[in-house]
């Protein structure tokens, strides 16, 4: 199954040519709108990538809960 996606808006400019792992292997500073100042507040708590910050256990426990808030309103 293919799956396109135009990553560019989430993406900084540097990064938008990336493969998919190659993003997921990226600093979350890769992030559109993510510092680096960001990426060092996030490293504290072992995040370190984009891959790393999308299966935090924490970060899926919350969007989870949100998307559910989200269904019933």
């Amino acid at each position: 199954m293919t799956v396109t996606a135009d990553l560019d808006k989430v993406l900084d400019k540097k990064y938008e040519n990336l493969s998919l792992p190659e993003v997921l292997d990226a600093p979350v500073a890769a992030l559109a709108g993510v510092t680096d100042a960001h990426g060092e507040a996030l490293a504290a708590l072992k995040i370190k990538t984009v891959g790393d910050l999308g299966r935090n256990k924490y970060i899926r426990w919350a969007v989870a809960m949100a998307d559910l808030q989200d269904r019933t309103h």
